[in-house]
């Protein structure tokens, strides 16, 4: 099954095959507030970079992300950081 870091990398792989990800576990930022768990693994910032968005705005660039991420989000992941791109 693998930590939450990897199932979501293994799923934006999936879904928009990126030409750069990465996928940054900040929950030790977030320790003590609100949906932080002892364990980590909720906090996440993730910079991608694919063909997928091109003509996209950012918000529908979010949504597309989160989309893809709807089972992490529905359950260990707290808050999530989207930085998505096409290429230059």
């Amino acid at each position: 099954m693998g930590t939450v870091r990897d199932r979501i990398i293994a799923q934006l792989n999936a879904q928009f095959t990126p030409l750069a990800l990465e996928v940054i576990d900040e929950s030790h930022l977030h320790a003590g507030h609100a949906g932080a768990r002892p364990e980590g693994e909720t906090h996440f910032r993730v910079i991608l970079t694919a063909d997928a968005f091109r003509g996209t705005s950012r918000l529908e660039r979010h949504r597309m992300v989160n989309d893809a991420l709807a089972e992490e989000l529905a359950g260990p992941v707290h808050a999530l950081a989207v930085k998505a791109d096409a290429p230059a």
